[in-house]
């Protein structure tokens, strides 16, 4: 089984906390409860008005939001709920019974393009992984039952998963205006069925983890930290935007050299080595002086 880790997230309403989970608790399904009466389909939700202060209680996907009463402050209390959620999951309690009733927000998938041609953006209204994945063969998606059902498809190549899109790269025998409504339905019924995207514990397997990662980022040098957090601020919310990803792979201290892997969209686009890497690689230079040279861009 896998083990259920709970961080706490703020939101913009200051009575509202997400604890947000490492693997989803919904089948794309969302409840909402305004007290421990509405609560009987949720054991996990009536365990939770149990605690004086809970005003509201939300599931879905792979958080659970509670607002609070103004009787107390989160800071004083948030730590013990995240440790009860935490607890509650990992001896096996039931999130939501299967009779319950969730409310319903219908399912919708756009397709958007990207400076890759070859390279098509499916964005839904949903969060779909908590995590990245990219698989560029049907034996490399075992973890992905969504991506398995893709590569059936015979002009699909690659198929890039994050947050709450897929970017899909095609062979030369289709083209987009061909393919593309038939991918974004089977995409949007695949979602509304509340079938598996990826496996539960997928990202553990692949060291994807939140927890995994934070370890990798504290085993490395102070450089490459500051890499690291150059590219998450500056960097990614571009190329995410286009439908790819950046990815940091190593730093040399003698050459100061940098690698990076390029994905989803990025991976194969025309334009993205040279651009990302002139830009990546300005940017690295003024920010960090004489700490770095050169950047090596490679597709994943």
């Amino acid at each position: 089984m896998n083990t259920f880790t709970v961080s706490i997230q703020e939101t913009s309403n200051k009575a509202i906390i997400k604890f947000e989970l490492n693997q989803f608790i919904t089948k794309n399904q969302s409840f909402e409860f305004n007290n421990i009466d509405e609560a009987k389909p949720s054991p996990l939700a009536q365990q939770l008005f149990y605690l004086p202060f809970v005003k509201k209680v939300y599931i879905s996907s792979n958080f659970i939001a509670v607002e609070r009463y103004n009787i107390v402050e989160w800071e004083d209390v948030q730590d013990e709920i995240a440790e009860q959620i935490s607890d509650y999951l990992n001896d096996g309690g039931i999130i939501i019974e299967e009779t319950a009733v969730s409310k319903k927000v219908p399912v919708t998938v756009y397709a958007e393009s990207t400076p890759n041609p070859s390279v098509m953006k499916f964005v839904a209204n949903k969060k779909l992984v908590t995590a990245l994945f990219e698989f560029t063969s049907i034996d490399e998606a075992k973890l992905s039952p969504l991506a398995t059902e893709l590569f059936h498809f015979p002009f699909v190549k690659n198929v890039f998963l994050d947050e709450n899109y897929i970017s899909i790269t095609k062979y030369d025998i289709a083209e987009w205006l061909d393919i593309t409504v038939q991918l974004r339905e089977f995409i949007r019924s695949y979602i509304e069925n509340g079938k598996d995207i990826v496996l539960p514990g997928a990202a553990e397997s692949l060291q994807k983890s939140t927890k995994q990662i934070d370890t990798y980022f504290e085993s490395l040098d102070d450089t490459s930290k500051e890499i690291i957090n150059i590219l998450e601020e500056y960097v990614k919310p571009a190329v995410a935007s286009d439908g790819g990803n950046i990815q940091f792979i190593s730093y040399d201290a003698i050459t100061k050299k940098v690698s990076v892997l390029l994905q989803g969209a990025c991976s194969g686009c025309p334009s993205s080595t040279y651009t990302l890497k002139s830009g990546i690689e300005n940017m690295l230079k003024e920010m960090l002086k004489d700490k770095v040279e050169t950047v090596e861009a490679i597709n994943g």
